[in-house]
């Protein structure tokens, strides 16, 4: 197994799917917790790490986003945001992550006085840090921001406003997260409106807990450019299990999403957590990337699922068969899928995981 992770640990890799408020280190969290006085499950960095893990674990969305009450009650001040952040950008270069898209919510981090617009500075200023102290170290990265509006509140609108007004300054796209089922994308819509009606990106969460309804409101009704997760669209694929891509047929959703290059942001270890998938081998991703479907692999939240890229990519070799080629195709689909511009992303193609890729195969 350590000759295969320490390989695995040096490809380059990108993440589009991965939730800030996720993705503390686990000794952040206990420390912030002790000054604020919020009380946790455990304060053994190790006990409280399988705490999150079993928590996640509980077969549906809705329970999966409850541990997520202990990280967010220490990220509330611009200090501890800073410091999330500028953490998130080094723990993800420790691992070969060369380019990132972070995504959080910036309503949840208000309840102690800070402005929407308080919480982004503050997020974007950590980020910028950890990426400078990363390449100083000789791991460079690149970490974007996708503010979130939650499908249950009713600040969408003015969260799509804030990630247009800081475009400029890393902030590349929008998305909506928190229940599926019963808050479809569409009640959104003056948020996306105002997204596309500035040119900035959409990626909305969709066919998680929720079936195929979700993604085709997404991107029908709101023209998501990427789908969060999307493992559901392997419903409206007959055959898909048979491991045959010549004995599947697809429904008109499916080849829509196929034809048109939608990405789709999997989460296998979360999409187990959540009971989106049964298990690594079962999962939809194998089948989907077989079938020609622009597919990405991602952590979702990297504390909560007890994951990394490392791992997942880990997971997928000893459990669905993986290859290296398999591995650079979904690592070329994230880059070319990411929200950014032509030249910022054919250089790190180009400069960064076609090379990377080529030195592992020589190994």
């Amino acid at each position: 197994m350590r000759p295969l992770w320490n390989q695995l640990l040096q490809l380059p890799k990108v993440v589009l799917h991965d939730h800030l408020d996720g993705a503390m280190r686990v000794e952040t969290l206990i420390e912030l917790a002790a000054r604020t006085g919020h009380h946790l499950p455990s304060t053994d960095p190790a006990e409280l790490t399988a705490w999150f893990v079993q928590a996640a674990s509980s077969g549906s969305l809705e329970l999966y986003m409850k541990p997520y009450v202990h990280t967010l009650a220490v990220m509330q001040t611009r200090q501890a945001l800073i410091r999330a952040a500028e953490e998130y950008a080094l723990d993800l270069a420790a691992e070969n992550v060369v380019y990132a898209e972070t995504r959080y919510a910036p309503e949840l981090h208000t309840r102690l006085g800070l402005s929407l617009a308080d919480v982004i500075a503050a997020v974007q200023e950590g980020l910028a840090a950890g990426s400078a102290k990363a390449a100083g170290a000789g791991s460079p990265i690149q970490v974007k921001t996708l503010l979130c509006g939650m499908r249950d509140g009713i600040h969408s609108r003015e969260i799509a406003e804030l990630a247009v007004r800081f475009r400029d300054s890393g902030v590349v796209g929008f998305d909506i997260a928190g229940p599926e089922n019963g808050y479809p994308p569409s009640d959104h819509l003056r948020a996306f409106e105002h997204a596309h009606r500035h040119g900035l990106p959409v990626t909305i969460h969709a066919g998680e807990a929720f079936g195929l309804p979700s993604i085709q409101q997404a991107v029908h009704a709101c023209r998501a450019q990427r789908i969060g997760h999307g493992t559901r669209i392997i419903d409206d694929i007959k055959g898909a299990d048979l491991g045959d891509p010549t004995r599947t047929e697809l429904g008109p959703l499916a080849s829509w999403i196929r034809e048109n290059r939608i990405p789709l942001e999997l989460c296998p270890t979360s999409n187990l957590q959540t009971g989106a998938a049964a298990s690594i081998a079962e999962h939809p991703i194998t089948a989907l990337l077989d079938l020609g479907f622009r597919v990405t692999l991602n952590t979702d939240s990297r504390l909560i699922a007890g994951t990394s890229m490392t791992r997942e990519m880990s997971l997928l070799v000893d459990e669905a068969g993986w290859t290296l080629d398999r591995l650079r195709m979904v690592t070329i689909n994230a880059i070319e899928s990411a929200f950014v511009s032509d030249d910022e992303r054919n250089l790190i193609l180009n400069e960064m995981i076609i090379p990377g890729y080529a030195k592992a195969e020589q190994q």
